[in-house]
């Protein structure tokens, strides 16, 4: 059984800062309203990723929060997580749905309505569309064309979660659209007060 999520607030970590002051960066963001965490390295070893994994799992449990790990399905299963995201060049989803027990949830980054599609086709729990603006923490990011976003919407029946560039300036923007989430990653991790950033995103993209 799927444990039941909340997109609204999701936000994703950032690789280049010490791991206990992102433990408390996360745990500040939850308590003002983040309500699902991605772990993202891009660049470490497997020892140092599952290090991470097994620590942010352990506070993230505390708050009842789930963890979704980004590209690694041997570490997503190896820590229990409740689910895994995918880019287009990762692991297929079929291949990932053989190896995966069925109460963890599977996200896939989609930039068009085709890989929307594809991506709902294939058994996707929900979708991350981006980049919405341009963003300075994965600057080969492409923008979405004009009016992508609202078709992307359109063409699926999963949750769709906006990405990239997002923050407390911008985010209401992104009201117009009929959104399950937004996802942040410097307008939490760079934030002198996380928790009151958490408050004031949800609150400027759904309030």
């Amino acid at each position: 059984m799927k444990c039941d999520i909340d997109y609204k607030l999701y936000v994703v970590t950032e690789e280049d800062m010490p791991f206990d002051k992102l433990l408390s960066i996360i745990k500040q963001a939850v308590n003002g309203g983040a309500s699902l965490i991605q772990l993202r390295e891009k660049t470490s070893e497997g020892k140092i990723f599952y290090k991470k994994a097994v620590q942010l799992k352990q506070l993230l449990d505390t708050l009842s929060i789930p963890l979704i790990i980004n590209d690694r399905v041997d570490i997503a299963l190896a820590v229990d997580a409740a689910g895994i995201h995918l880019g287009q060049s990762d692991l297929p989803m079929e291949a990932v749905k053989k190896i995966i027990p069925d109460s963890m949830i599977v996200g896939i980054s989609a930039h068009t309505v085709e890989e929307a599609i594809l991506a709902e086709e294939a058994g996707a729990d929900y979708i991350g569309v981006g980049s919405v603006f341009p963003t300075s923490t994965k600057p080969d990011a492409k923008l979405l064309p004009n009016g992508m976003l609202g078709k992307i919407i359109e063409s699926v029946s999963i949750p769709v979660v906006a990405i990239g560039g997002i923050n407390e300036k911008n985010v209401s923007q992104l009201k117009a659209f009929e959104l399950d989430g937004i996802v942040v990653v410097s307008a939490i991790t760079r934030s002198d007060d996380p928790k009151s950033a958490a408050e004031r995103l949800l609150k400027n993209a759904f309030g």
